[in-house]
């Protein structure tokens, strides 16, 4: 489905990202761990078209390096950037509907379908999105991308800054996404989140990927965690 494979990326002459490789597979959910500064932010950014970069980037066969980021959106990536990035002024039904794809067929998701996952978007349907508060910004981006119709979600910090309730929604409607047969890569710094939820995880290091396997075998590897993800 997704498959990366020897990526550089660059601003301007800062070298970030130094050869990574990483695959993601239909339905499944992948976790991308790290420090600060590890690379994983730039990865999101580099698949999606928003930073110099070289390698591959291959999503269903074809290759996207290169590619405009609204091209790589219509081939059927979603991306949640952290910063959220929904427009202040609109109201929530506005900002979905500027989340839609113009397509024949009929869509997957729909406007009900986003207000029955999170009632509290319908409540505030009429509302401007700016006034709300962060969970509810962070449901409104998840829902805005899933109106798009991707195969594959990227999420960038999705439960930074939330309550641990709005967490653990967050955390249910992702797997909830992939029993619809959705793929996510997960860019998480709370481990305990991402090692229940994810089928694998990607421990990033210095622009590298050191670490690729189960939640399980993370576990086990106490020197992996310890050099490159406790504090």
């Amino acid at each position: 489905m997704l498959q990366v494979s020897d990526l550089h990326a660059y601003y301007g002459k800062s070298h970030v990202l130094h050869g990574v490789d990483l695959q993601i597979q239909p339905g499944e959910i992948v976790a991308l761990l790290g420090r600060n500064g590890s690379g994983r932010s730039t990865t999101a950014k580099a698949i999606m078209g928003m930073v110099d970069c070289t390698g591959s980037i291959r999503w269903n066969a074809q290759e996207t390096l290169g590619k405009k980021t609204y091209e790589i959106a219509y081939a059927g990536i979603g991306y949640v950037p952290e910063s959220r990035d929904i427009f202040p002024a609109l109201t929530v039904h506005q900002n979905l509907l500027l989340g839609q794809k113009r397509q024949r067929k009929k869509p997957r998701w729909s406007f009900d379908d986003m207000y029955r996952m999170f009632p509290r978007l319908k409540e505030r349907e009429h509302t401007p999105a700016g006034v709300m508060s962060g969970g509810e910004q962070q449901m409104l981006t998840l829902c805005r991308t899933l109106m798009g119709e991707p195969e594959l979600i990227i999420i960038d910090e999705p439960t930074e800054g939330l309550a641990p309730k709005i967490v653990e929604l967050v955390a249910h409607y992702l797997t909830e996404l992939r029993k619809h047969g959705l793929s996510v890569l997960l860019i998480e710094q709370k481990l305990t989140i991402a090692m229940e939820i994810s089928n694998r995880c990607l421990v990033m290091g210095h622009g590298h990927i050191v670490f690729d396997g189960t939640p399980a075998a993370l576990r086990e590897n106490s020197a992996i965690r310890q050099e490159w993800l406790e504090v």
